[in-house]
């Protein structure tokens, strides 16, 4: 079986990895999701980058409750677009952990998809 095509490679990112090691994006599933069509890939992370950034913004005044229920929002997003490790850190928001070291993990996540999108885009 073929090796599945990727639309386009992945920025110099100091390896294109993470601390974890692994990237911010799943090219393969982002791939699948967009039948390889590079134009649509950078649309949708595009709007995943807004969408994160505005999450952000709304659990900075967010209460608990409001917050298990926003961080939910951001986790299907991240999954959608294979940004694991924004999903894994909303999840734990999600779950509950509504700390200030669990917002800065998820803010310290959405930035690092976020820088690694915006190397896409040039």
């Amino acid at each position: 079986m073929a090796a599945l095509s990727i639309a386009f490679e992945a920025p110099d990112n100091h390896g294109g990895n993470t601390a974890t090691g692994k990237k911010p994006i799943d090219f393969a599933l982002l791939a699948a999701q967009t039948k390889g069509d590079k134009d649509l890939e950078i649309a949708v992370l595009q709007l995943f980058s807004r969408h994160a950034r505005s999450i952000l913004q709304e659990l900075a005044f967010a209460d608990k409750p409001s917050a298990r229920t926003i961080a939910g929002r951001l986790k299907g997003s991240a999954d959608a677009v294979g940004a694991f490790n924004v999903s894994a850190a909303a999840e734990a928001l999600e779950n509950g952990q509504h700390d200030g070291a669990s917002l800065a993990k998820l803010a310290a996540s959405v930035l690092e998809a976020q820088n690694f999108i915006l190397k896409l885009c040039r």
